[in-house]
C-alpha cells in the first residue's frame, strides 16, 4: 500500500454514502462526506509548505474537522500532535518547541495567547473552533475534494504523543503507522467490530483512547460513530438506544449508576461496553452486571503501546483484572532490578513486546535507552503479577503516576509549583482513591520554619500554570515529611495514610 494508515482507515471508504459521523444537532456525514473535508484540510497544509515528516500540533476543541484534521495529516504523511484542551500557555510553549511543530492549530480563544509563542518558534498558526469555523475551515473551504495521498511506509513516524517523566520534563512518544495499525486491526478482531457497529464517542480526541482506539477501531470496522463533544450524562442516556458500543473511562460508568434512568432496559439492545485509562472498581463491575446484565470489558493500555490486554470478548471478564495479552503482544513481569523474568503469581514490572510498542522518545535517546530494551521490550513502570489462569492484574506503578478520570498526572510536576510558593519547605504530591475519577490529586506540605503558606494562594498559582486535570483536589500541611534511611520521601506511607480520605 502507498500508505498503510490512511488507505485502511480512510481511504477504503471512498465513495461511500454510508454513515460515519451522527453529530448532536442531527445532522449525519457520510465517510465519504468526511473524506472530503480531509482532502480539503490536506491541501491546505501541503500549501502551508508542510513535507512529509512534518509535525502538525493541534490544541483544538472536539469536532468532525479536528477529526478530519488528523485523517488529513495522515493523508499528507504528516506527523499529528494531539494536545490536551487544558494545557496552559507554558505547556505548550514547550510541546511546540520540543516537537518542531511547522503549524500549530487551536481555537480561536487561544490565539492571541498562542501568537507571539509561534512567532518566536517560527511555527505558523491557524484556527480551528468547535464549531468548525476558523482559518484552517476558510482556505479548506476553496480547496478540492480529492488529494493525491501522499506515499509512506510502515515504518514511518504518524503521531506524537506527549507522557510526562517524574522528572517533570514532558516526553514525544512516537507512533509509527504499523504501531497504531496493527493496534486497531487486533482490536477490531478481539472485540468483534462490524460495519453494523455504531460506537457512542463522548472521549476527547488529544488522548489515545478517543483518537487511536475509538476512532481507529469503527473506522477499520467501516461502523460509524455518535460523535459527541464531551461526556453529559443526559445526552448519552438520550443516544444509548441509537449505539451498539460504549468505550469510556470509569467514571462514565459510575455517572451512568447514579442515574434511575440507566436501567436494562435502556442497555438490552447494546453489545459492549469497554472501560480503560484508569482502574474501574470491583464495585462498579458488580453494580452495573447487576442493574444491566452487562459484564463490562476492562482493558489496558499505555500512551507508549495503545492495547496491551484485554478481558475476553467471549469467557469470563473478570473484575480486578485486564484480562490477558492481546495476540501479537508478549508480556512479562520482571525483577525490576535484574530485569530477569518472574514466575506466575509473583509482583514485578510490567514489560511488553510487539508491533503495538512506539518507536522511542523524540530526540530523547537516554530516556528511549532507559525504558526500552535492546531487544525490544517496554519498560511500561506499571508493577503487577500473572495470576495461575493467566488473567494480569495491576497493582500499583514503580513510578508515581496518578491516572485520574483517564488522565496520567504526575507529581514532580505539580511539587515543583508548589514547591516554588512562599512559605513552603518541600512538598509531596500523592494519588488517592476517588470513586468517581479512580483516584484524585492531593498535596501534602510542609512550611518553611516560622512560616504559615496561604493555601488559597497556593491553589490560584497551581491553577495559572497548570491543566486543570492536574489540580490538586486538597493541600494538606503536616510537621514533616515521611523519609528511609536514604531520605527518599516513602510515598506510600502518605497514600497509606490518607487512602479513605474522599472514599465516599
Amino acid at each position: 500500500m502507498a500508505n498503510p494508515l490512511y488507505d485502511r482507515l480512510f481511504g477504503t471508504h471512498a465513495g461511500k454514502s454510508t454513515p460515519f459521523l451522527h453529530l448532536p444537532d442531527g445532522k449525519v456525514l457520510s465517510h465519504q462526506d468526511f473524506l472530503g473535508i480531509t482532502a480539503q484540510i490536506a491541501h491546505v497544509l501541503t500549501h502551508l509548505g508542510l513535507t512529509p515528516g512534518d509535525r502538525v500540533a493541534a490544541q483544538v476543541e472536539k469536532s468532525p474537522e479536528a477529526l478530519a484534521l488528523y485523517a488529513a495529516c495522515t493523508q499528507a504523511g504528516l506527523i499529528f500532535l494531539p494536545l490536551n484542551t487544558a494545557y496552559t500557555a507554558d505547556e505548550l510553549s514547550y510541546f511546540i518547541e520540543n516537537s518542531g511543530a511547522s503549524v500549530v492549530v487551536c481555537d480561536a480563544r487561544m490565539e492571541d495567547t498562542l501568537t507571539p509563542i509561534t512567532t518566536q518558534l517560527g511555527a505558523r498558526l491557524e484556527t480551528l473552533n468547535a464549531d468548525g469555523s476558523g482559518t484552517l475551515s476558510d482556505q479548506a473551504a476553496a480547496m478540492p475534494e480529492t488529494f493525491d495521498t501522499v506515499a509512506r511506509d510502515a515504518e514511518d513516524l504518524a503521531a506524537f504523543l506527549y507522557t510526562s517523566g517524574t522528572t517533570g520534563r514532558s516526553k514525544g512518544a512516537m507512533l509509527t503507522q504499523n504501531n497504531l495499525l496493527s493496534n486497531a486491526e487486533t482490536l477490531v478482531k478481539e472485540w468483534r467490530f462490524t460495519a453494523d457497529d455504531v460506537l457512542l464517542h463522548a472521549l476527547p480526541i488529544f488522548h489515545t483512547h478517543g483518537l487511536f482506539v475509538a476512532s481507529n477501531v469503527t473506522l477499520l470496522a467501516g461502523g460509524s460513530l455518535i460523535f459527541l463533544p464531551k461526556f453529559d450524562l443526559d445526552v448519552v442516556i438520550e443516544k444509548l438506544p441509537q449505539a451498539t458500543t460504549l468505550m469510556g473511562v470509569p467514571t462514565f460508568y459510575t455517572r451512568l449508576l447514579s442515574d434511575d434512568r440507566f436501567t436494562g432496559a435502556l442497555t438490552s439492545h447494546m453489545r459492549l461496553f469497554i472501560s480503560g485509562s484508569a482502574p474501574l472498581l470491583a464495585e462498579t463491575h458488580v453494580q452495573f452486571e447487576t442493574r444491566t446484565g452487562h459484564r463490562i470489558l476492562e482493558r489496558y493500555g499505555m500512551t507508549e503501546t495503545n492495547m496491551n490486554t484485554s478481558n475476553p470478548y467471549e469467557g469470563e471478564r473478570r473484575a480486578g483484572t485486564v484480562g490477558f495479552p492481546l495476540p501479537g503482544v508478549e508480556l512479562k513481569v520482571t525483577d525490576p532490578a535484574s530485569g530477569d523474568s518472574l514466575p506466575h503469581g509473583e509482583v514485578g514490572q510490567i514489560e511488553v513486546r510487539g508491533a503495538n510498542v512506539f518507536k522511542g522518545y523524540w530526540q530523547m535517546p537516554e530516556k528511549t535507552a532507559a525504558e526500552l530494551r535492546e531487544d525490544g521490550f517496554f519498560i511500561t513502570g506499571d508493577l503487577g503479577k500473572v495470576d495461575a489462569d493467566g488473567y494480569v492484574h495491576i497493582v500499583g506503578r514503580n513510578k508515581d503516576l496518578i491516572i485520574s478520570g483517564g488522565y496520567n498526572i504526575y507529581p514532580k510536576e505539580i511539587e515543583l509549583v508548589l514547591d516554588d510558593q512562599p512559605g513552603v519547605l518541600e512538598s509531596a504530591v500523592i494519588g488517592v482513591p476517588h470513586p468517581d475519577f479512580g483516584e484524585t490529586v492531593l498535596g501534602i506540605l510542609v512550611a518553611a520554619p516560622g512560616e504559615t503558606p496561604d493555601t488559597a494562594a497556593m491553589m490560584e498559582a497551581v491553577q495559572s500554570q497548570l491543566a486543570r486535570f492536574k489540580h490538586p483536589r486538597q493541600l494538606i500541611l503536616i510537621d514533616e515529611l515521611p523519609r528511609n534511611t536514604m531520605g527518599k520521601v516513602q510515598k506510600n506511607i502518605l497514600r497509606e495514610a490518607y487512602k479513605d480520605m474522599f472514599a465516599t
